[in-house]
């Protein structure tokens, strides 16, 4: 029995909050198929390559930052027949969560790179090449879930970082309101979730904020639920 020639690719959703504003890296296609198309950043694995490697890759190519800089994780697999004209392509998707960037640079395949706000993007099924809007979509469903049961919205903070800037992000993954005092209370109150520094800061505006990084907890008990 023969077997199909088939291709293994990594795509990435490459999420952070800029401004308050939560972003998803796009590039604009430079090559065939879809040229000229938004898409998600990736590329074909390589004969000697694993597949976290790639992707790992594919992230310092389109963003220059190196693997302890960001969180990466594994969404899930991507197989269907005639997702990719090229041939049979199935996909590994990984999510990638970043602290605010400045403006990427493209890589070798891509006409132009550039952040676009998450909302924007979902609201238009067509906006993506091959079937990267339900990439996206399963990308930012995993990170918002992730953010009520564990500590990764501090993968989005620089590594010191104040409560109201902690509580920015899970406004701008949420695209809701939270109550400053009650979100300040459920943070510092849950075990192993922040820890302060010591230090304080005036970037917030008003009286100096307290600093803190991220604690030991892989887990967070209770959840900060939407």
């Amino acid at each position: 029995m023969g077997f199909e020639p088939m291709g293994v690719a990594t795509d990435l959703v490459i999420l952070t909050v800029r401004a308050g504003s939560f972003e998803v890296l796009l590039i604009r296609r430079g090559i065939a198929p879809h040229r000229g198309r938004w898409a998600l950043p990736g590329g074909f694995v390589r004969p000697a390559e694993g597949l976290k490697a790639a992707a790992l890759r594919e992230l310092a190519e389109e963003t220059g930052l190196d693997s302890d800089q960001i969180h990466l994780e594994q969404i899930a697999t991507y197989g269907e027949p005639g997702r990719d004209p090229r041939g049979r392509v199935v996909s590994v998707a990984y999510l990638a969560l970043v602290p605010d960037l400045p403006a990427p640079v493209a890589g070798t395949d891509a006409a132009s790179a550039e952040w676009v706000p998450v909302a924007e993007v979902l609201a238009d099924a067509k906006r993506l090449a091959f079937d990267h809007h339900q990439v996206l979509a399963d990308g930012v469903e995993r990170a918002r879930a992730k953010l009520e049961y564990s500590p990764l919205a501090t993968a989005f903070c620089p590594a010191e970082f104040t409560i109201s800037e902690l509580r920015g992000v899970y406004e701008a993954v949420w695209g809701v309101a939270l109550d400053p005092r009650n979100f300040h209370r459920k943070a510092t109150k849950t075990e192993g979730f922040v820890v302060p520094t010591g230090e304080t800061t005036t970037r917030d505006g008003g009286r100096p904020a307290q600093l803190f990084r991220r604690g030991p907890a892989t887990a967070l008990h209770p959840p900060v639920t939407r």
